[in-house]
Parts: structure tokens; C-alpha cells; sequence
């Protein structure tokens, strides 16, 4: 590994995954030539965006270790993760945590939910003794706004979504990660505690120094915690950048559909109006390789057909990959 690559927490490049297709010989590449970094010196929070199937998911197991690479590498703190001895795996496994989009998955029914808790303590020995171990709990559940006297002694089947969540962050919180993969952490919660989970999130980042990479459909809770954003079509990095920057002046025609759909409080316009209106007739690719978004661009050009585009700089901390910023 190189200084650079040492400096930094996370670094991804030219990731791609694909995967056989039932019946014939070609793949599918459900991520394809993505690479990204976090920065080692600072915590961010990191937004991977984008529509069902653009690959979001299978980002995040390659990420936590779940799906091997098909190509590319990923590096933490300098480690390449494809080739870690077990130790180091052990490592891997304490520093970068995962939290997923249903919370009640992730607890055994027959149990009271402070058993995942236990596991944890246990698996990478985080305290000595019980009592010990009811103070580490205890802290951790105050510190993502529940109450243990309230919590404790519950099953899965007793407590929301919500809270089922945040005993997970609590979960997340007490093992001391640098970094977390948030897989829709908030999609099957109620609107009413998306807010609280999304500023402990954001929690984790000020107050606790842990990095998050944050897969996300909702753009607006993107906007509302992440500093970074790559919004992802059909497994390809179509724009990235500063999360605001990027949200609010969207310069791919993906990116834009994609703020366009976003519902407004307004029963008098047509959500999704947009959308309908912009509906190109296809154009047939001629080349292997290019531009994904073809057949659903309003801007599409023969180009388009014949070559992939390159991230373009299209602000000071913004790239775009489209024809329509490429000098001539």
C-alpha cells in the first residue's frame, strides 16, 4: 500500500461485482468501476444514492466483507481487505460495523434484546465482569436516546422499529468502530423517528468520531447528515461530491430525474410529471461500452452509444460522468 492509500480510512477502487444470470454465460455487473475514499484524519459520513437496483446494497457487502470483489480493491487504514490473515480479519470485523434496514432481522425472537448486546461484549471481550458489562449497556442505550429501565428485559416483538434501531446503533456504538455501513438504516421506521435516528447518525460523526457510509434512496436525509454523496445508476458512479453541492444543483440528467421525483407538498402538481415527459426513445448502443443512462436521458448523444463517459469536474467539489460537460 502507498502513504496515501495509508492515510486514509477507506478506500475503494474500480470496485465492480457481477454475478452469473440464470440460463446465460454473460455476467451482470451489479456494481461496475466505482471507487471512492474516506479520509483517515476526520469523520464523514459518505451518502451511496441511487434507485432500487442501481446496486447500493451489493456495495455495502463488499464493504463489510460479506461479497468478495470480482475486480478492484479495498483498502482500510492501509490493510488490502481481500487478503487479510486472521488476525487482521478479527480486526477488520471490530473496526467496521454494519447496520442494516430491518432492524427485527437482526434479533432472535426468542430472546430479550439485550442478548445481541451480550453477544457483542462477549465476542470482542469488551468487559471484564457483569457489572461491568450492565454499565457498558447502560451507557450506550442513554447515549442513542433510550431509556434501560424502558428497554431491558424487552423482547424484539415489544419495542418499534425505531427502537429496535437504535439498540443496534447502541450495539455499533459500544464496540468502538472507526467506521459503519448504514444499509437504509431508516427506510422501515416511522416518519416520527427517522429524525432521531438520522441526528444520532450524525452523533456518531461530531461526538464519537466514527465514519459512516450511508446507502440511502432519500436524498433529502442525505442532505440533512452526509457530507459526501455518490449517486449510483445501474452500479456506475453517474455524479459525486460534496452532498449539498450535489443535491442542490444536480448536473447529471439521472441525478436531476432523481431530485425531480422527490415528492412536494403540493396536491395541486403531478408527482412525478417529470419523469413521464422526459421519456426518450431508446438509442442502440454500438460499442460495449457506454453511457448506462442511454435509453432514459432527455440529453442522449451518438456519442452516448460509443463510449463510456468520464467523471468531469462540474464545481469546485462536484464531478459529473456525461458528454454534455466534455470540452471539444
Amino acid at each position: 500500500m502507498t502513504n496515501d492509500q495509508e492515510r486514509k480510512l477507506l478506500d475503494a477502487r474500480n470496485l465492480t461485482r457481477r454475478f452469473a444470470q440464470k440460463g446465460r454465460r454473460e455476467t451482470v455487473a451489479a456494481v461496475d468501476d466505482v471507487s471512492f475514499s474516506l479520509p483517515g484524519e476526520r469523520a464523514i459520513i459518505l451518502a451511496v444514492a441511487g434507485e432500487s437496483g442501481s446496486g447500493k446494497s451489493t456495495l455495502a457487502s463488499m464493504l463489510l466483507g460479506f461479497l468478495p470483489p470480482s475486480e478492484g480493491t479495498i483498502a482500510f487504514s492501509g490493510m488490502d481487505v481481500s487478503h487479510l490473515t486472521r488476525t487482521q480479519r478479527a480486526q477488520y470485523r471490530h473496526m467496521v460495523q454494519g447496520i442494516f434496514q430491518d432492524p427485527f432481522d437482526a434479533f432472535n425472537p426468542f430472546y430479550p434484546v439485550e442478548h445481541a448486546l451480550h453477544l457483542a461484549i462477549e465476542k470482542f471481550s469488551l468487559a471484564k465482569n457483569r457489572q461491568e458489562a450492565a454499565s457498558l449497556i447502560d451507557k450506550n442505550l442513554r447515549a442513542v436516546r433510550l431509556k434501560p429501565e424502558a428497554t431491558l428485559g424487552r423482547y424484539p416483538h415489544q419495542l418499534s422499529g425505531g427502537q429496535l434501531q437504535r439498540v443496534m446503533i447502541a450495539r455499533a456504538l459500544m464496540i468502538h468502530p472507526r467506521l459503519i455501513i448504514a444499509d437504509e438504516p431508516v427506510s422501515m421506521i416511522d416518519a416520527s423517528l427517522r429524525a432521531i435516528v438520522l441526528e444520532i447518525m450524525a452523533s456518531l460523526r461530531d461526538e464519537h468520531g466514527i465514519s459512516q457510509v450511508y446507502i440511502t434512496h432519500d436524498l433529502s436525509s442525505a442532505l440533512q447528515i452526509s457530507d459526501q454523496i455518490l449517486v449510483l445508476y445501474r452500479g456506475t458512479v453517474v455524479e459525486s461530491g460534496n452532498a449539498a453541492a450535489v443535491i442542490e444543483t444536480p448536473k447529471h440528467p439521472y441525478t436531476q430525474l432523481l431530485i425531480s421525483s422527490i415528492p412536494v407538498p403540493d396536491p395541486d402538481e403531478k408527482w412525478g410529471a417529470e419523469l413521464e415527459e422526459t421519456q426518450p426513445a431508446a438509442l442502440e448502443p454500438t460499442q460495449t461500452e457506454f453511457c448506462k443512462f442511454i435509453d432514459r436521458c432527455p440529453h442522449r448523444m451518438p456519442m452516448c452509444a460509443q463510449r463510456r463517459p468520464a467523471a468531469i469536474p462540474v464545481g469546485p467539489d462536484q464531478l459529473a460522468a456525461c458528454f454534455l460537460y466534455e470540452k471539444s
